[in-house]
């Protein structure tokens, strides 16, 4: 459905633009890309070509209030099981400031609330300049995506409606509601609430916060606050808890969980334009132990055109003593031409029979700026683990800003 709705669509934009009086303007990005990996099924090679679109349409109108956006991927295999494949992310038509208080968004699209988000074929409508609160509401069928394409059912749908602050300088809250229904009913129902404040210029405070309604628990919540001193030395503290909970109509409701905590706390300095620092300590809580993770990391740029990023992290308590890193290096050659690559260095422990065991990638890539609207990028990764000794794939893109 969506690959069809996608190519209708753009069949639709010339009309569109050329019935309006006005100078309509579309700007975007199209990316062209060779790809090829591993099924992870099978392990057999796959390789296929994949077109992404994303686009903005403007000035359709006499007041500039009316847009249309965009995105979406139409793939097609030359090696391997899968043939054409296509998913519309979103496609919505945009109208803003209806009698200067009223927002439409019809199609398409994806809505991010506190207490849940989704994509939706359907409208948002949003109420405002009424005062210091403003109000929203959207519904319509619940999108989603396999490994074959969307899956969404007959009996997919998602409602929410928020109210949030409007016109307070440094100040950001939202309240809102979240029900998402599937074959056998409701399989989500939730709130949720989100706050952000800035303070004295150096001070930001921020929380969120998910509860849901069917298990009667905070799924979600997050506590955090960043000090900055100056505009090279910032200071992060957090509290984060997780409780896990699955649809209503899924079978992993039925299963017990566990409570989730962890504490962060971390910094980060800029020394100088040539050199960076950073530092985290990591207490995370488990039901059955407790883990400490510490880590250290730096960005320093020898060279003009050179830089290097080295991060390390260890940690010690619930599931062993363990440790990892990542060592990136970038290269600018001309003002055109970039090289990059980079190696990931793991160690983890699935469980006491399988003991320790180690994940590596090495990667390279490289980007060249055709013109001003034009690039060319090209990455080529192996992971190797206790799944694969060699799993090599890669990507080469030809993008076109417009």
């Amino acid at each position: 459905m969506g690959i069809k709705w996608f190519f209708r669509m753009l069949a639709c934009i010339p009309l569109l633009v050329a019935s309006t009086a006005w100078p309509a303007e579309i700007h975007g990005r199209s990316s062209t890309q060779f790809l090829w990996f591993n099924d992870i099924f099978t392990g057999d090679d796959q390789a296929e070509f994949a077109q992404y679109l994303n686009f903005s349409l403007t000035k359709l109108d006499k007041d500039n209030k009316l847009s249309i956006t965009g995105y979406g991927r139409v793939s097609q295999a030359i090696h391997g099981s899968d043939g054409l494949n296509g998913r519309l992310y979103f496609l919505y038509l945009d109208y803003r400031d209806l009698y200067d208080k009223i927002d439409l968004r019809l199609g398409r699209q994806f809505v991010n609330y506190a207490a849940g988000s989704a994509i939706v074929d359907g409208g948002l409508v949003e109420l405002k300049n009424i005062g210091p609160v403003a109000f929203s509401v959207m519904g319509g069928r619940n999108v989603f995506f396999n490994l074959n394409g969307e899956g969404t059912g007959s009996d997919d749908f998602v409602f929410g409606a928020a109210a949030y602050l409007r016109g307070f300088k440094g100040t950001d809250a939202e309240i809102s509601y979240f029900v998402k229904w599937a074959t056998g009913g409701v399989a989500r129902d939730q709130l949720g609430a989100s706050f952000k404040q800035y303070l004295f210029n150096s001070v930001k405070l921020y929380a969120t916060a998910r509860f849901d309604l069917a298990s009667e628990v905070f799924s979600e919540v997050l506590v955090g606050a960043k000090y900055y001193p100056s505009s090279v030395l910032v200071f992060t503290g957090e509290w984060y808890q997780s409780y896990p909970t699955f649809d209503n109509t899924s079978i992993y409701a039925v299963f017990a969980v566990d409570r989730y905590q962890e504490f962060v706390f971390r910094s980060d300095y800029t020394i100088s334009d040539k050199i960076s620092v950073n530092a985290g300590y990591n207490r995370q809580i488990y039901e059955t132990g407790n883990a400490d993770v510490f880590e250290l990391g730096c960005r320093i740029r020898p060279l003009e055109r050179l830089q290097v990023t080295l991060n390390y992290d260890y940690r010690h308590g619930y599931g062993g003593k363990l440790n990892g890193g990542i060592a990136e290096v970038s290269y600018e050659v001309s003002k055109k031409l970039d090289l990059a690559g980079g190696i990931h260095y793991d160690t983890y422990e699935r469980d006491r029979i399988t003991g320790r065991e180690i994940a590596r990638q090495y990667w390279a890539g490289s980007n060249y700026k055709i013109n001003k609207d034009m690039s060319a990028s090209v990455r080529i990764e192996d992971n190797v683990n206790e799944t694969y000794k060699s799993d090599w794939q890669g990507r080469l893109a030809f993008n076109y800003n417009f």
